[in-house]
């Protein structure tokens, strides 16, 4: 089973009230519905552009601790600058639903076992790409200012690749917003307007894979998104396991090479539709595939640094937005069938998606 690949440039290239485009539109807002998932082939993003970005994380990332320290910004909750590792904590070991979920899957359909998972030994770093509201809002701790890193042999490099890459995902995942309106029967710019001052982040991962390089090593315990969509670009490590809602079947990620990405739905798209679009559970592993990822790496790049950086865009809808679901959506919802659309078919208890800031959900 793979996940339907959604071709952006169609869309781009025609009129919207074009049968193909209605038609690709409508693939879009079923794939997201059914896997919570999907790859989108765009020709403006190019692969280059990712392998720079990777570049210059791993070289970021390869500092001594002390210097990657001075970019932790705790007192902004980590909404910019570097996190470090063994700092976030998966949600699902803790969350009596989300280990319901677990248990109703497959033995071998589960996830690397996080009932006594320590926190992540994954880094991150938050860059913002995002449009200052014209409004004082109501949460200015998710809308600070970037930190750019001290270090000189990074901090020419950084804020040009940064946005660079940055503005490749922002652009296609809006796009792909447009297709999602109208593939689900609302005005086309309805997300986009919603997200238009979001504190979009464009956000890598980075796993040490010299400490934490063994297998079935938890680098990302399972868990969903926050924010509306989560775009991700090409890692050079395999790893990333998702779960289609409507089987309870684990996939392992495979993005085509070249102008390929993947988005995954989150909370925010979850509560908008009412739970017709459900946020998509992942993980991040060392599996046997990413054991001979790092042998080929040390013996074709013996000078670069083993890290795993995951390529990662997190599109937010505006902070001080009203989250309520949209009843047309939310109808759609209560009327699929529980068996149809929960992971592995199994009831799992519907959650009350409670009218709140955009704000009080990501603080939540």
């Amino acid at each position: 089973m793979e996940l339907p690949i959604i071709d952006l440039d169609l869309f781009l290239s025609q009129p919207q009230d074009s049968p193909a485009v209605q038609d690709e539109c409508k693939k879009a807002a079923d794939a997201l519905i059914t896997f919570g998932a999907l790859i989108l082939r765009d020709s403006r993003v190019a692969e280059s552009d990712n392998s720079t970005f990777l570049d210059l994380l791993e070289d970021y990332f390869a500092q001594s601790p002390a210097d990657i320290q001075r970019d932790e910004r705790p007192e902004l909750s980590y909404q910019v600058g570097v996190t470090l590792e063994n700092t976030e904590t998966p949600k699902c070991a803790v969350d009596e639903s989300c280990l319901r979920i677990i248990e109703c899957l497959e033995p071998s359909e589960r996830p690397l076992d996080i009932g006594a998972h320590s926190p992540d030994p994954k880094c991150r770093f938050f860059w913002k790409m995002n449009e200052r509201p014209p409004y004082e809002t109501m949460f200015p701790s998710l809308n600070a200012p970037n930190v750019v890193p001290q270090a000189e042999s990074i901090k020419a490099r950084w804020t040009p690749i940064m946005e660079n890459w940055g503005e490749s995902m922002k652009q296609a995942v809006e796009n792909l917003t447009d297709m999602a309106c109208i593939g689900l029967g609302l005005s086309f710019d309805t997300f986009r307007d919603a997200g238009r001052y979001g504190p979009h982040l464009l956000a890598p991962t980075a796993s040490d894979l010299v400490k934490y390089g063994q297998k079935d090593t938890i680098l990302a315990g399972f868990h969903t998104d926050l924010n509306f969509l989560t775009i991700h670009g090409r890692s050079r490590y395999p790893g990333l396991n998702i779960w289609a809602r409507n089987t309870g079947k684990r996939l392992p990620v495979k993005i085509p090479a070249g102008n390929h990405l993947l988005v995954q739905a989150g909370k925010q798209l979850e509560h908008l539709t009412g739970g017709l679009i459900k946020a998509g559970y992942h993980e991040v592993v060392v599996n046997d595939q990413t054991l001979q990822v790092i042998e080929d790496r040390k013996t074709e790049n013996p000078d670069r640094p083993l890290i795993r950086i995951s390529s990662t865009f997190f599109w937010h809808l505006s902070s001080d937005f009203d989250l309520n679901p949209i009843p047309s959506l939310a109808k759609r919802a209560q009327d699929l069938s529980a068996a149809q659309i929960e992971l592995g078919g199994y009831v799992i208890d519907e959650p009350v998606y409670q009218p709140m800031k955009v704000g009080q959900q990501v603080q939540k």
